[in-house]
């Protein structure tokens, strides 16, 4: 037993002992490479030699695109790899010790900054510690929240593909001093965004040089291609002004004597205008281009602009006054002649077939009654009777004519109708007074007639530009909505893939 307990603490014992040497090594390393060690050196075995920073970074997540500001705020971790010839070991010299970290005050790294940064920070990386091996090898790997100025180009909204560039480089270094060189970036790890859809994130290395040096400054350009998803914005905004610009349609299919045609105009419009300035506050103030959903709201708008000012015009032919005069020769060849016939349209009981008789034919009708006092007369019963027997009326034409009066109807039931009226010992001023009260009647239905017969033309000639209204708004309509939103260089992608 004893024996047993003697091997345990033999064991715990060198545990211990190996404990205690690899942290022995790990002090003595630390304190042999911070020896004569500066930060502010650049770390190579010669001063006229370039040092090579390889740089890449993995995007993580693009957290917000404000299209507003022109701001596009991404998660990205940087990776940056370059060789210290001062943090070099021997590891047999050290057991154990493979790698050490150091924070990034104590050793030397490049100054990569973003140049387009929009952040109040300007650097907006978290400092991290640098991993060093044995071989000098250093590997710097900052995270960041970067905020990035973007041009928004919004003119396919929201139908759009931006590109948004990363642009970083050394802020003190020349390309003598500091070779930066590029690595593909890494999207693995990247998280999907709700609005938008990572393409691809090409980068480039490209020099510039400035008036102040002879040397290039060499800087690696990330450029952060996504496609904006329209799901979102074709549901709210697409769907309801296609809705609204279809109700637009229906102020010409509303009859002009129920009053509420402009109402029905005037609200469409003023919806159209709630979703323009719904659009107005996500866009920047920008004059450079004018969005594609802008560009459909405002024709749309002009659209019903439109038809309120047709449909002030239909409103005024149906509620013309007959007194204001007939209509004029060309108007009722135009609109009662050829548009009627092009729109298959028809008067308003024209296809009854009624007796009736034309103006001219009741005047010359009216001027030949007979008056005949004979007691021979043939419907008289007795000599107290006077007979009054319109003449002329026999065999007079009649058509059914929107010029046709009812008057013939009213006094002419068959071939001749006779008025049988009394007489008392032959009063002819009586009779007289009796036929000018005929007349005076007669006249006042024709009046009437007339100003029917002259409102029934506006009415009609307000339905037919009600008619050829709104076939013309409708044809344009569709061509308007189609030829605008499949104007956008990628509409086919993106309904394909949202929509579906």
């Amino acid at each position: 037993m004893w024996i047993l307990d003697f091997n345990l603490s033999v064991i715990g014992i060198l545990c211990l002992v190996n404990v205690s040497i690899q942290g022995e090594y790990q002090r003595k390393l630390y304190k042999e490479l911070m020896k004569n060690y500066n930060p502010l050196e650049r770390p190579v075995a010669n001063d006229s030699h370039a040092l090579t920073v390889s740089f890449s970074l993995s995007l993580m997540q693009i957290m917000d695109v404000d299209e507003k500001n022109q701001v596009l705020t991404t998660n990205v971790w940087l990776q940056l790899y370059w060789q210290d010839y001062y943090l070099q070991w021997n590891i047999s010299e050290y057991p154990g010790v493979k790698k050490v970290r150091f924070p990034d005050g104590q050793i030397w790294k490049p100054d990569i900054l973003l140049y387009n940064s929009a952040d109040e920070r300007f650097d907006a990386t978290f400092h991290t510690n640098v991993l060093v091996n044995s071989t000098g090898h250093c590997q710097y790997l900052p995270p960041g929240i970067f905020k990035s100025s973007c041009y928004i180009d919004v003119r396919w909204f929201p139908f759009d593909v931006q590109r948004c560039d990363l642009k970083f480089g050394s802020w003190t270094y020349g390309g003598w001093s500091l070779d930066l060189q590029m690595i593909e970036a890494d999207i693995t790890g990247y998280i999907p965004n709700g609005e938008w859809d990572l393409v691809e994130v090409p980068g480039r290395r490209s020099e510039r040089f400035y008036d102040c040096c002879k040397e290039p400054y060499p800087d690696v350009t990330f450029t952060v291609v996504m496609r904006r998803r329209t799901l979102y914005y074709g549901l709210n905004l697409l769907i309801p002004c296609v809705l609204i610009s279809g109700l637009a349609l229906l102020v010409f299919l509303l009859p002009a004597g129920s009053g509420e045609k402009i109402s029905l105009g005037i609200t469409v419009l003023l919806s159209l205008t709630v979703f323009m300035l719904l659009v107005a506050e996500i866009m920047p103030a920008t004059s450079d281009s004018v969005p594609l959903i802008a560009q459909y709201f405002a024709s749309t708008m002009i659209i019903v602009g439109l038809s309120v000012v047709v449909t002030v015009l239909v409103l005024q032919f149906h509620h013309h006054d007959p007194d204001g005069g007939k209509m004029p020769k060309w108007t009722r060849i135009i609109l009662l002649n050829w548009c009627a016939w092009f729109l298959r349209m028809k008067r308003p009981g024209e296809d009854k077939v009624r007796p009736a008789c034309n103006i001219k034919q009741r005047r010359s009708s009216l001027s030949s009654v007979e008056l005949n006092a004979s007691t021979s007369a043939p419907h008289s019963t007795n000599g107290n009777m006077l007979y009054i027997g319109f003449r002329g009326l026999e065999g007079g034409p009649c058509s059914p004519t929107p010029d046709s009066g009812v008057m013939c109807g009213r006094m002419m039931g068959g071939v001749e109708e006779d008025v049988l009226l009394p007489a008392e010992g032959g009063g002819d001023p009586d009779l007289m007074k009796i036929l000018e009260e005929v007349r005076y009647i007669a006249n006042c239905f024709r009046d009437q007639d007339e100003d029917e017969s002259i409102c029934n033309e506006w009415k009609f000639a307000a339905s037919v530009i009600d008619r050829l209204c709104l076939m013309a708004f409708s044809v344009f309509t569709i061509l308007l909505t189609i030829g605008i939103l499949m104007s956008a260089p990628n509409f086919v992608e993106a309904v394909s893939k949202d929509f579906t």
